[in-house]
């Protein structure tokens, strides 16, 4: 009862702080409500000031339209606040750079390599380079190859001119009426060893800058020269040309806003056509027949090939496939351009030896593109092709099947100059392989060149090694007394301006559509035997007390078969032809073009035969009374001593 009682009087103790509390919680709550109002009140007013933002904003917008952000285009652009470009160009004896906005975008300091006059194209609008080529205007030649290349750039690009070492020697008038075109006030006067900038506008007088330091004296440079100017960019729009919205144009548009230097092809009003349409050739045997462009980093050359081989009658594009020894994006630009197939590897090997895998790699990998093919046909970027070539390996592919002694089918002919040669229905057997245009049997490569092709390590020419008796072995090349290509490229590993005008730039082509080449079984080994021998027997011979170098060794006369005997004590005794050759003004360097130690060209209108004596079997034709020609080489005297 106790413990009841003092429960209930505890009972009026407890209950004063339970309400206590329950006010105290009316009041938080309040409170909370407080709050909720206050944040109410404030969304309200940010609603109220972001929609009267958003109008004012948009009443902005109608007077300036948004920039908009694109990150591929403003990389591409390299646009800066100021709209323009800080340009730094140097000149010297051995160092040429460019720097655009303090970054070196061209430096050249190789010794004793591209020297002359370096042009650099870049973009107006965005300031990204579109062209790099140097010309060795010391050399022949250069001067006009200058010239044109400028002429087929673009209106309105910046182009960027400095001399490294010496560009004056052959910097002929031409040249120099140029470059005052464009605004310099020191081309006419540039001369031995003085160092030059300049940066103008592609446009008449359109001159930005330019620098000038002439040398003191023969014997020395004059010191380096540094031009800085700023460079003022345009707007895009401004810039491109405004093409019919076609697939063709899409790839021009691609084309013509990363690269310079082709011309009309990025001509605005009138563009050069990218489509060919040439004419089928009737009997084609080579329709289904795959054709490999070798090719490298010299994307002008490709460009020109490409259009010359798409010209042709009996062409199939789908079949074309560009094969470039590495990485470099212009050949491979020009390539999708043109609508072709192109494939870059990595290059193995350097010199001659980078060359030959380069080969070697096109061609298995032709082979393995095309699994059914039992042929190709192999080109070169620096050979234009004859409307015909599909047409004469179309005739005469069939002797790679039926005459096991034909080792390929070449459009080349080494002695074809337009002075000696003059029938293209004519063909030969040679025992040298020409290249530069020819077909390849799948069996000859898998059996027995690609298992022993040379390595890498190798500095071989691969045509070389084809032409060596242990890789030919005994078997011949057909190939026409007019070619079907024609060699313009002067660039190149084993090639340069002096040595391309000597040797190549006088051959000829042959430039008719519809050739029918003439007694073509004749060629097969046994029935060419016949011919050869009917020929130098009918043939008359020549004056063989003359000396070959004189202008009448070879009488005036067209239409006639003259024979000459010269002395060959062996089928490798090649002193009397080659001196002969000189005279002929044929190709000299090492011996090519021959068969059983015969040689056959035209030389004024007449068909000639040189039969070398005793070694080629054609010798028991000679007459009893003719002595072969004999011209002894050439001796080295040795120098006379200083008198003492």
């Amino acid at each position: 009862m106790d413990q009841s009682y003092v429960e209930l009087k505890s009972y009026p103790r407890q209950y004063k702080p339970m309400k206590s509390f329950i006010n105290k919680r009316s009041i938080t709550k309040i409170f909370q409500a407080g709050l909720v109002v206050i944040l109410l009140v404030t969304v309200v007013i940010n609603l109220l000031f972001i929609m009267d933002t958003k109008q004012k904003l948009s009443q902005v917008a109608i007077k300036k339209p948004p920039v908009s952000y694109d990150i591929k285009k403003l990389e591409n652009q390299k646009l800066s606040t100021s709209r323009s470009l800080s340009i730094e160009v140097l000149s010297s004896k051995a160092r040429v750079s460019v720097a655009v906005d303090g970054t070196t975008i061209m430096e050249d300091a190789e010794d004793n390599r591209n020297r002359g006059i370096h042009i650099l194209v870049l973009n107006q609008a965005t300031g990204s380079v579109m062209a790099n080529r140097n010309f060795d205007t010391y050399e022949a030649h250069e001067g006009d190859a200058m010239v044109l290349f400028l002429n087929m750039i673009s209106p309105g690009r910046i182009l960027i001119f400095a001399i490294k070492d010496e560009g004056t020697f052959n910097l002929l008038k031409s040249a120099r009426e140029k470059l005052a075109w464009y605004g310099s006030k020191r081309a006419k006067d540039l001369h031995w060893r003085d160092m030059w900038a300049m940066v103008a506008f592609k446009g008449a007088g359109e001159y930005i800058g330019e620098s000038y330091s002439k040398s003191p004296d023969l014997g020395n440079w004059g010191s380096p020269v540094l031009l800085k100017v700023d460079v003022p960019l345009r707007d895009v729009e401004d810039t491109e040309c405004k093409w019919p919205n076609k697939e063709i144009n899409k790839r021009r548009k691609a084309f013509c806003n990363k690269v310079e230097g082709y011309g009309s092809v990025c001509s605005c009003s009138d563009p050069s056509p990218l489509e060919f349409h040439p004419q089928p050739i009737s009997h084609n045997h080579v329709s289904h027949l795959p054709v490999a462009v070798i090719a490298s980093n010299r994307p002008h050359y490709l460009f020109r090939m490409l259009k010359s081989l798409l010209s042709a009658n009996g062409v199939r594009p789908e079949l074309i496939t560009v094969y470039i020894d590495g990485y470099f994006e212009e050949p491979l630009l020009v390539t999708q351009l043109l609508g072709l197939r192109g494939i870059q590897h990595t290059p193995i090997g350097i010199k001659n030896a980078r060359i030959s895998q380069h080969y070697k790699a096109s061609l298995t990998a032709t082979f393995n593109l095309f699994p059914s093919a039992k042929h190709m046909i192999i080109l070169e970027e620096d050979v234009d092709v004859s409307p015909d070539i599909f047409s004469y390996f179309s005739q005469t592919i069939y002797l790679l099947e039926e005459d096991p002694t034909v080792y390929c089918i070449s459009a080349w002919n080494d002695q074809g100059y337009e002075h000696s040669c003059q029938d293209p229905t004519l063909l030969y057997r040679i025992e040298t392989m020409p290249g530069l245009g020819w077909v390849l049997k799948r069996k000859l490569y898998k059996e027995e060149l690609e298992p022993n092709w040379p390595t890498p390590e190798k500095l071989w020419d691969w045509d070389m090694w084809m032409r060596l008796p242990s890789v030919r072995k005994g078997r011949e090349c057909i190939i026409p007394d007019v070619s079907r290509t024609y060699h313009f490229g002067a660039r190149g590993l084993n090639m340069n301006n002096y040595f391309h005008e000597h040797y190549f730039a006088t051959h000829k082509i042959n430039e008719l559509p519809n050739v029918k080449m003439k007694n073509i079984e004749s060629l097969k080994s046994n029935e060419y035997e016949k011919l050869i021998n009917k020929i130098v027997s009918k043939a008359k011979p020549v004056d063989h007390n003359k000396h070959p170098c004189d202008k009448d060794f070879i009488p005036d006369t067209k239409g006639e078969t003259y024979v000459t005997y010269l002395r060959m004590d062996h089928a490798t005794d090649w002193t009397t032809f080659k001196a002969m050759a000189k005279c002929f003004k044929l190709w000299d360097l090492d011996i090519r073009g021959f068969h059983k130690s015969m040689w056959r060209f035209f030389l004024k209108g007449n068909h000639v035969v040189l039969v070398g004596v005793p070694a080629s079997p054609y010798a028991n034709h000679k007459p009893a009374n003719i002595t072969p020609i004999y011209i002894p080489p050439p001796t080295t005297q040795a120098p006379k001593k200083d008198p003492k």
